[in-house]
């Protein structure tokens, strides 16, 4: 049977015809997705903050470099060096370039595919020795119809925004760390200075006591009480130069240091506990939507979950592949390019789930109910966001009104303590007033180096709660 070329090139292009309107159809059907384009969650927030005054006008934070407000250059340092060194925050960082690799990853998806093969054999047979040589290219793209492929871009961009936002919050929470553990180490190199200076005044205060005794003008007792008071006073040395030496250490490691490196740096400027100069601007509880880290993560593992949720939804669907292929074979390998040894071949393939024992269906509720557990997680991390603002708000107002007293009961109780013992030399007052004026002169300056403390670390939360205004110079390198 003869076949008519003419004929035979008609069939062939009428084929092709058909195939690229298949494929321009499919691209069509592309723009028809399951999922919705992104938008922030709605929440209704509270107009103002329940410490705010009613005449007070909400300012914007200002929160750059908050920690620079204690105008101490050694916790600047400490700052710097514990950014670039810290391990979790190193791990935050590798967290992102994995993030950012499967964003590349998933966007491959949306682009056509191609693999080269080739070959080459040399045998023997009863008709003689031949060679063989082969080489092809297969190429395929899926049509994204509803979807799928790009929602699940979307999905890893989200994971990107989060684990760029992790890598924000695990630089504050360090930055807090540093500038806590800084303060603590301070109050307790001054309380250390404090106890070693009361216990010395204390035992001034035992040799006139023993001196009197001897003269017969005192009592034992009144040796006793004078001794007892001074060991009390000399045992919390030991305990503040312990605690002192592991809140130091926990410096070094923070800063990715071993423990103890940082002793010689915490000589300088010893016992001096910072204390912020500015107060803090709250702005309006609707700010910390964008200045809270933890708060954008939960925000976009919210958005994550949604992309997630429109992939499964399109799993239900058909899905359109375009394959093609082009191949050629011949006994030498300078005859691989020739027409005669040229084949190939293209199409689509269409995928139809039909039966699947509703694993689809399922696949979906479980995103639908991973989704809703992202919007309760976010809803949680802003209601804990303003919890901590409030919180760390009140606490600073009262802690500085706890300050001004103790300070105006440290003068007063060291006027008392000079006086009595004064008295007490001239035989004009008992030794038990000399005894209860020391004992609360020592009790209420370490009290006010605590309340400065803690003062100063009321200062950090409200800062952190706020969002901190780290600019992430630093972190992102």
């Amino acid at each position: 049977m003869k076949i008519n070329k003419n004929t035979a090139r008609s069939e062939t292009r009428s084929r092709l015809a058909s195939i690229i309107g298949a494929a321009v159809m499919a691209a069509t059907l592309a723009s028809c997705t399951t999922a919705q384009d992104y938008s922030r969650p709605k929440l209704t927030m509270p107009s103002s903050w329940s410490f705010a005054g009613k005449k007070d006008a909400p300012k914007p934070p200002e929160l750059a470099d908050w920690w620079k407000s204690f105008n101490d250059p050694t916790l600047d340092s400490l700052v710097a060096k514990a950014v670039d060194g810290n391990l979790d925050v190193a791990t935050a960082r590798s967290r992102v370039a994995e993030a950012r690799a499967s964003l590349k990853q998933a966007g491959g998806d949306l682009y056509p595919s191609a693999a080269g093969s080739s070959s080459a054999k040399r045998a023997k047979s009863q008709a003689g020795t031949a060679n063989a040589f082969q080489a092809g290219l297969d190429a395929s793209w899926e049509i994204d119809l509803f979807g799928a492929n790009q929602r699940s871009v979307e999905a890893a961009r989200f994971g990107l925004n989060a684990a760029e936002e992790d890598l924000r919050a695990t630089t504050l929470t360090l930055i807090g760390d540093i500038a806590s553990n800084y303060v603590a180490a301070r109050g307790y190199q001054a309380r250390h200075t404090l106890a070693a200076k009361s216990a010395d005044l204390q035992r001034d205060t035992l040799q006139i006591t023993r001196d009197k005794e001897s003269l017969g003008a005192g009592t034992g007792l009144d040796v006793a009480n004078a001794e007892g008071q001074t060991y009390s006073t000399e045992a919390n040395i030991p305990e503040l130069a312990a605690s002192y030496s592991e809140t130091v250490n926990r410096l070094s490691v923070l800063t990715g240091e071993a423990p103890g490196a940082l002793n010689r740096i915490m000589e300088k400027g010893r016992g001096r506990v910072p204390t912020a100069r500015l107060a803090v601007k709250t702005g309006i509880p609707a700010d910390l939507l964008n200045a809270r880290p933890d708060v954008r993560v939960a925000e976009y593992k919210l958005s994550q979950a949604k992309a997630r949720k429109g992939v499964a939804d399109a799993n239900r669907y058909p899905s359109v592949t375009l394959t093609g292929s082009i191949s050629t074979s011949a006994a030498d390998f300078g005859d691989l390019a020739r027409g005669s040894s040229i084949g190939w071949g293209f199409g689509p393939a269409i995928n139809v789930p039909i039966f699947n024992a509703g694993k689809l269906k399922a696949a979906a509720e479980v995103a639908k109910a991973q989704q809703d557990q992202a919007f309760i997680a976010y809803q949680s991390a802003v209601l804990g966001a303003l919890e901590d603002v409030e919180n760390a708000s009140v606490s600073l107002t009262q802690q500085r009104r706890r300050n001004a007293k103790l300070s105006a009961s440290v003068g007063s109780y060291r006027q008392a303590a000079e006086l009595s013992r004064t008295l007490y030399r001239e035989g004009a007052s008992e030794f038990v007033n000399v005894l209860t004026a020391e004992r609360s002169l020592y009790s209420s300056e370490d009290g006010l180096i605590q309340s400065r403390v803690a003062l100063a670390n009321d200062f950090i939360a409200l800062n952190k709660a706020l969002g901190g205004g780290w600019n992430g110079k630093t972190a992102s390198k």
